[in-house]
Formats: structure tokens, sequence, C-alpha cells
């Protein structure tokens, strides 16, 4: 059996397997364009389960393109606080500003369309045009190039954007005429439920087992096949809770670069020692009342780790420069705060 035949068969019955066994997900519920949009965008590097609070919050807040294109960055942010990867969060705004002005305040209806919309590519476009206008395009992400290449026991690298490709011309072949939608959902559903990314894959639930070249040679774990990623460059930096009274020190960050738009705590590049601490604060003039030494903490981004260490320090009056000192409830309810610097943030808790 050639690879195009035993993907169009798997496609026919991974259709009627998925209409059966499909989740309960808040998107799912009432899948408009726009409910898709958003759960495609906050699904992307991150957990079903940890994304449908946010989905629902976001939503409440937000339930429409008028009232995203219309909202503060600032508000945004916050209610993205904590998904991380805080581009995405601006690039849906951007992209719902240009749709109130180009596509009278709805999502455009074509993939070619959507391709035009900030932080929208290939894989945003044909599941959000295939599942709410059956529009007969594919959605290529991880979990379907994972199953393609079990499928097909194909030992390409997944990482390539030449295999992406060939994916993709490949489901195009092979997509349902009728309800395209519910294939891209199945495959997707498939690789998330079933045939797993870590650990071994739950072969006997497949409903692809009998199609599955790569369970038929009993060579599943060799599937898919991925370079190695770079390793990640470390950072050490020391991070500041500047206190006085009920007031935190907090600024925000340029409009460009990691975690670009947001508001941080005050910190150096190196690890300070708490000497080190209280003579950078003589030189700022600093009317000291208390220095406490905090825990260490680790955040990973995708191409940096933040290993930091962290003071706080109770000041009389606020020192000189660029910072703003707000109330720290404020900070939580109001201003978003990259989650990197939330383990030193909850000491305002106590």
């Amino acid at each position: 059996m050639d690879k195009k035949m035993r993907v169009a068969q798997a496609a026919l019955r991974l259709t009627d397997w998925y209409l059966e066994h499909a989740r309960a997900l808040p998107w799912r519920e009432n899948p408009s364009p726009y409910r898709i949009w958003i759960s495609e965008i906050m699904l992307q590097q991150t957990r079903i389960e940890a994304v449908k609070p946010y989905f629902d919050r976001f939503l409440a807040a937000l339930p429409d393109v008028r009232s995203l294109a219309e909202a503060s960055e600032e508000t945004v942010l916050k209610l993205w606080e904590g998904l991380g990867y805080y581009s995405r969060a601006r690039n849906l705004q951007k992209a719902a500003r240009l749709c109130m002005e180009k596509y009278g305040g709805e999502l455009p209806r074509s993939y070619q369309d959507l391709l035009t919309l900030p932080g929208i590519g290939n894989y945003t476009a044909g599941a959000i045009a295939s599942i709410a206008w059956k529009e007969r395009v594919p959605a290529v992400d991880g979990n379907v190039l994972r199953v393609l290449a079990r499928l097909c026991a194909d030992g390409e690298d997944i990482t390539r954007q030449a295999v992406k490709r060939a994916a993709e011309e490949l489901l195009i072949a092979c997509l349902p005429e009728e309800n395209p939608g519910s294939f891209n959902e199945g495959i997707m559903e498939l690789g998330e439920t079933i045939c797993l990314p870590n650990g071994a894959p739950l072969c006997m639930l497949c409903p692809l087992r009998e199609l599955c070249l790569a369970f038929e040679q009993g060579s599943v774990e060799k599937y898919p096949v991925k370079a190695a990623k770079k390793p990640r460059r470390i950072e050490d930096r020391t991070v500041f809770l500047i206190e006085v009274g009920r007031n935190v020190a907090i600024r925000k960050r340029p409009d460009t670069g990691l975690l670009a738009g947001l508001y941080e705590l005050p910190s150096k590049e190196g690890h300070l020692t708490a000497v080190e601490v209280r003579d950078w604060l003589t030189e700022q003039k600093a009317a000291v009342t208390a220095v406490e030494t905090l825990r260490k903490a680790k955040h990973i981004f995708s191409h940096v780790e933040w290993h930091m260490v962290g003071y706080r320090i109770q000041l009389e009056k606020e020192l000189a420069g660029d910072w703003i000192y707000v109330p720290r409830e404020e900070v939580r309810e109001v201003y978003p705060l990259p989650t990197a610097l939330k383990a030193y943030a909850e000491y305002w808790n106590s």
C-alpha cells in the first residue's frame, strides 16, 4: 500500500472515530471562528488542561473581535498572563484591529485571507477554515506530524519545514470532501490522547492500528525522528522586591525583545551577594530599613534560562529613576507581570 492510499484510508476511519470519541472542550461547545482562533493560539505549546481556565476568562472579558480590538494592550496581556509567548497575545489584538478595518469585525472566511493576519500561520488558518467553514485545507502541527510519521514509518526529520510542507501536500490530496474539519480535529485528537509524544503510545486503542506501518513493523518507538535541540543559554540574574510601605517598584519593559511590553521587577545581571546588594543600595543613596534574602528560582524560556537569586528590600522612600511605585494589589490585578518573576511576586501575599 502506498503512502497516499494509507493516509486516505486513515482519513475515513479517523473522521468517524473523532465524531464518536471527541472530548468535550470549551471551544468545541460553540465552534465559532473567533473561539476556534483564540483556542488555537492559546494551545500552541501549552497543555489543554492549562488552557481551559485561560480560555474561559479571556472569552468572558473579550467575547468577540470588536471587544478584543478595542481593549487596552495591558488588559489583553493581563488576561494572557501565565500563558507565556506574549507576542501571540499582541498579534491577536493586531489581527482583531485589522479585522475591524477590512472585514467588518469578523474573521475573513478563507484560508488564504486568514494567512494575511498577524500571528496566523498555515496551521491556525487551516484549523479555523476547515472547522468553521469546512474549507478543504489541512492543519498540520506536531501531533499530526507524529501520527503521519508512525502511520507511514517515515524517518524524515519532522522539525524540517520541507517535511511539514510535504505533509500538507499529502493531506490536501487525502482530506475527505465532507467535514474536513472533523478529520483535522480527529488526527490532532489521536495525537493528543493515543499516539502520544512521550512514553509509549496506546496502540491497542488506536483506530488506525491495522493501517499503521510502524505498528506492523514493531518499530513505533523509532518515530517520529526529530533533530536534537540546541542547548539553552543560561543567564544569571538578581531580582529585587523593592517595597515602600505597601507600594512596590515595577517598570514596563521595552516594546521589543524578550517579554516585550510586560512589567518587571528591578534586577541586575549576575548573582549578587547580600553584601553587594547593600553596596548597590548605598550607591543609590537608598534609605534602607530591611534586606531579606529570598529563595533561588529558575525560569525556562524557549532559548534561554534565567537562574535567579532574590532580595526583598524595604525602603523609607522611593528610589529615583524610571520605576513606578504601585500598591502590590494593583500589580496582581492590573499590571501584567511575566511568569518568570511570579516566584518572587508571591512574597507579596505574605
